[in-house]
């Protein structure tokens, strides 16, 4: 790989990352050249994308990072674990020397503040941040430009639109997103990628503008599982690895929830879990979350009142900048009393024990469910309906989105796995196993 050639193989079909960050930290793809050639595909795909908050001087801003960090660590055998890996960071994180906008109209001088402990992970890792990826205003609904990598006439989902569609493009193999209803998740089948969604907590919401403090996630995107594990035992100051003795018992939660699905996202589904089923799996159908409709509704009333808390000051100040969607969340938010909050917090627990319960009746390790209700819609003034997601981040338990094939259309499309809390070890060393089904005819 010489300096300055541009490497077909590296960019349309990226390398995974535990294979990219091996062959950097040893300087077998040197990283200079590492640079050039992302830069490449970056002014190829980032147009048309749009998947970040542009940025003058990107690429000489990453070149004087990566001397830096060669100076620092000139003998491969001390390089961290993630050297000169280019990232995504979602612009509701404060990073040192990137602005924060949250995808609003609002002052910058009033969203600032101290960059937190997952992109300082990062850094120590030796990370490089590639830019502030594009996000929904402040994780709402509200849409930025960013488009789908795999068709630009459909949304790549929100709110952690760039960090997504940036994975999905090739433009960065590990982005930082965020879940407050189905941020990380959604987008991720949208594109074609892996979504982690930890336990509620697991990774620090420090250092990022809030939405719902009950419910925002910090999670991030990867292109396949060891990706997301490698990224998982930087970020996760716990992580424990984990290796797992025999195949998980997987549980489809049958009623109100699952239907929610479209046709064409409950008949994939379906193929997926017949695909499990062929491949020696056990996937057991289990009447599950009867009262659909009222974890619906609790939750989103913790996001509006939740909402309206932490907007108190900006919205009294600066209403006529926030855009209808998020202004209309803020303003039900303001008319949720303490009482129902408090209520609509404690069905967080109630719909934690009830899965755990139906876990432990039917001997179910794993619950599987579509990412999505289907493929990526067209157009780019939604981001797409986050209710498959919704239960799993109303009880706090960790996710995996998987990708699991196309459409006909050419869309991407997925498979959820959710596990108990606290256990994401033993989700992803399952996970590793069901990618490799699930892709073997995607």
């Amino acid at each position: 790989m010489s300096h300055g050639r541009v490497s077909t193989f590296a960019f349309h079909s990226p390398f995974a990352m535990d294979v990219t960050v091996a062959a950097l930290r040893s300087g077998q793809w040197p990283l200079l050249d590492y640079l050039d050639e992302l830069e490449a595909h970056f002014a190829v795909r980032e147009p048309e994308v749009q998947a970040f908050v542009p940025e003058d001087g990107r690429f000489a801003r990453l070149r004087r990072e990566a001397e830096q960090l060669l100076a620092a660590y000139p003998e491969p055998e001390e390089r961290p674990l993630l050297f000169g890996l280019p990232v995504g960071v979602k612009d509701i994180f404060h990073a040192a020397g990137f602005t924060t906008r949250a995808g609003c109209q609002l002052p910058p001088a009033l969203l600032q503040g101290e960059e937190g402990p997952v992109v300082s992970r990062l850094r120590a890792a030796g990370a490089l941040i590639l830019g502030k990826t594009i996000t929904t205003e402040f994780a709402y609904f509200a849409p930025g430009p960013t488009r789908n990598p795999h068709n630009p006439a459909h949304t790549p989902g929100g709110s952690s639109s760039g960090s997504a569609a940036a994975v999905g493009a090739g433009l960065c193999l590990l982005a930082l997103g965020t879940q407050t209803i189905g941020s990380i998740n959604r987008p991720a089948a949208y594109c074609g990628v892996v979504g982690y969604k930890p336990s509620h907590e697991r990774l620090s919401r420090g250092g990022v503008i809030p939405l719902s403090p009950s419910c925002d996630h910090v999670g991030f995107f990867t292109l396949d599982v060891d990706g997301a594990a490698l990224a998982a035992q930087v970020l996760l100051g716990d992580w424990q690895e984990t290796a797992v003795a025999r195949p998980p018992v997987f549980g489809i939660p049958q009623g109100p929830y699952l239907e929610r699905a479209s046709a064409e996202g409950l008949a994939h589904f379906q193929v997926t879990c017949q695909r499990l089923t062929t491949a020696g799996y056990t996937v057991k159908s289990v009447p599950a979350m009867p009262d659909f409709a009222d974890i619906y509704a609790r939750h989103n009333q913790i996001v509006a009142a939740e909402a309206a808390q932490i907007h108190a000051g900006w919205y009294g100040d600066y209403a006529a900048l926030y855009h209808p969607k998020t202004a209309e969340l803020i303003e039900r938010g303001q008319t949720v009393t303490a009482e129902q909050l408090a209520t609509a917090l404690h069905g967080r627990q109630e719909l934690r024990a009830e899965l755990y319960r139906l876990m432990d009746q039917e001997g179910i390790d794993l619950w599987l469910s579509p990412p999505a209700v289907g493929a990526a819609p067209a157009g780019l003034d939604s981001t797409g309906d986050p209710v498959m997601n919704l239960p799993w981040t109303h009880s706090g338990l960790p996710t995996l989105s998987l990708p699991a094939g196309m459409n006909a259309a050419g869309l991407p499309l997925g498979l959820q796995l959710a596990g108990r809390y606290g256990e994401d070890e033993r989700l992803f060393a399952w996970a590793a196993q069901i990618a490799k089904v699930i892709r073997a005819e995607g």
